[in-house]
């Protein structure tokens, strides 16, 4: 099924025109397709660049996923295809192989896919284009081009997707939720893992996996670590290693290294809208309506908070749906966008807060917890929250905050805020 071009100039693109585009089909973009078709007059429409639907997910061949929102456990893949069938039997339209190149105009943007170019205007849009690792470029890591070096996502796209075959000995560096994905994806294609680096104190996945990681999968880690060079010629041979308090560095020979976490937005779409954008996450600068500075454009998932759980992403994507359905129905309390709202700033060792705007009359945000992300480990946060030079809430919280996972907490610490007032900052010690 797709939507009728409307009349255009000869040899113009064809124009799509959905109730509402939605740009991205992972968890975020899907669970807001699911919810949105059957509650639409028009389409609803899912657009994605790679060739099957289910984002991140459906090369992650291990469990874990859909618990927060689908209260059940499953595998990545099996994750993403549920969702896929869901939006699908919900009346969404998915097109896969599609990529959005740029703006036409604020309500439109352009794409090209293999049927060939196409703009689609929409009464609403939301981006839900998650985010990234960072890669070994963007990194500065010295050193030589040499095969058997990737991220998570391209170890994951290989075994998984494409039975690939890497290498004997890997180090993996990183000490997040998603570098143990990348030990059990390295497990499974025959490639013991010889160490983890994490340039933390301890690594910063949650115990859970960290402790099992060392002890049944025999995975040593370095802690106060970080890769300084890459070595080898047309195969990786080796990775230099240092230690961040020493400075004494050695080198570890291996085939393979996979660089994890350190995630980025993909966020090209919403700079090339002059979308405004959080310092901090890089990502659009959203209120808790998840609308950004245009109009019309809203922005759910990893794209937003780089980078939480897949599930947390999803119910951003319900909590979207829910927004986009006010403003389709001319019951939306702020349509023409964020204006300007009370800015809130993380400090300290916060690197950022999401979302970042309140605005008087405004839903709670997903799940009704701020996300947070800190670069230092605290056992037990102290929260507090300052307007205009005044205290306004203290909080301690009964779970460590710790970098490398979203730190989550309550909405009620923002109920004694002036949505008139000055900025908020939120700090943790």
């Amino acid at each position: 099924m797709s939507t009728p071009p409307t009349p255009h100039t000869p040899g113009a693109p064809d124009v799509l025109t959905p109730d509402v585009l939605i740009i991205g089909a992972g968890p975020a973009g899907l669970t807001a397709a699911a919810r949105l078709a059957p509650r639409v007059a028009g389409e609803v429409l899912v657009v994605d660049r790679e060739a099957e639907a289910g984002g991140i997910p459906r090369h992650s061949d291990h469990t874990g996923y859909g618990l927060r929102d689908l209260r059940r456990v499953m595998t990545g893949p099996r994750y993403a295809r549920h969702l896929t069938e869901r939006a699908l039997a919900a009346g969404a339209v998915i097109r896969t192989r599609t990529m959005v190149t740029g703006w036409a105009a604020d309500d439109t943007v352009e794409v090209t896919s293999p049927q060939g170019r196409l703009h689609i205007r929409a009464r609403a849009i939301v981006l839900a284009t998650g985010a990234r690792e960072r890669p070994r470029p963007a990194r500065r890591i010295p050193g030589d081009r040499p095969h058997g070096v990737h991220t998570t996502g391209q170890l994951q796209n290989i075994v998984h997707l494409h039975h690939g075959k890497v290498g004997k000995r890997a180090v993996v560096v990183g000490g997040e939720l998603v570098s143990w994905s990348a030990v059990l994806t390295l497990r499974e294609a025959g490639c013991d893992t010889v160490l983890m680096v994490s340039r933390y104190p301890k690594a910063e996945s949650y115990g859970v996996f960290t402790l099992p990681g060392r002890t049944v999968l025999g995975v040593p880690v370095a802690t106060r670590a970080r890769v300084t060079r890459v070595i080898g010629k047309g195969r990786l041979t080796g990775v230099e290693i240092e230690n961040l308090d020493t400075r004494a560095r050695r080198v570890v020979a291996c085939d393979t290294v996979v660089f994890t976490g350190d995630w980025i937005p993909d966020h090209e779409l919403a700079r090339a809208a002059g979308i405004d954008l959080d310092p901090g996450t890089l990502g659009p600068l959203v209120d808790t309506a998840l609308r950004t500075s245009r109009p019309g454009v809203y922005a759910a998932g990893n794209l937003l908070h780089p980078v939480d759980t897949a599930d947390i992403a999803a119910l951003d994507g319900k909590h979207v749906a829910d927004q986009v359905l006010h403003r389709l129905a001319g019951t939306d309390p702020a349509p023409g966008g964020p204006g300007e709202g009370v800015r809130v700033h993380a400090e300290g060792a916060l690197r950022w807060i999401a979302p970042g705007l309140l605005r008087p009359g405004d839903p709670a945000p997903p799940r009704n917890r701020l996300l947070l992300w800190t670069d230092e480990f605290v056992r037990v946060p102290r929260v507090t929250v300052r307007q205009d030079g005044r205290v306004v809430a203290r909080r301690t919280l009964p779970w460590p905050a710790a970098p490398g996972r979203v730190l989550r907490i309550p909405w009620s610490v923002m109920k004694d805020v002036d949505r008139h007032g000055g900025p908020v900052t939120v700090g943790v010690t």
